[in-house]
């Protein structure tokens, strides 16, 4: 079977990870945020690894580290919307800080990817 260069990648493997964790800690929000703020986590969460899949089909590094970034600002939308999910009583303290580490861990791994898509990049004068 066929391996895509992408599923190679650490951080898609563990944004992977942290969409599981996201989608089970959701199911723990009321019914009335079905479509509110569960609806807008799911496709924060979702939105990690598809644009790293994305991204690494594209072929210029400028491009590339394009949608690490989107990757980047969708995993920091997941944390604020956790903050909230939490502040909300919708989750309880540890729920929150497991899918913090989580999000820390691909935080990482993400900053990692993008200083070396940075160092490809023609130095300017």
């Amino acid at each position: 079977m066929k391996t895509y260069s992408f599923e190679n990648l650490q951080v898609w493997k563990e944004s992977r990870q942290l969409v599981a964790l996201v989608y089970d800690t959701q199911k723990l929000f009321p019914a009335t945020e079905k479509f509110g703020l569960g609806s807008q986590l799911r496709r924060a969460v979702i939105s990690v690894p598809s644009n790293l899949v994305e991204g690494n089909y594209r072929t210029s590094t400028k491009e590339q580290l394009h949608f690490i970034e989107m990757a980047f600002g969708s995993l920091m939308e997941v944390y604020c919307q956790l903050i909230l999910a939490y502040d909300l009583k919708f989750i309880s303290l540890e729920q929150f800080e497991e899918c913090k580490l989580k999000i820390d861990s691909v935080r990482k791994l993400l900053n990692g990817l993008r200083f070396q898509k940075l160092s490809l990049l023609p130095k300017t004068s």
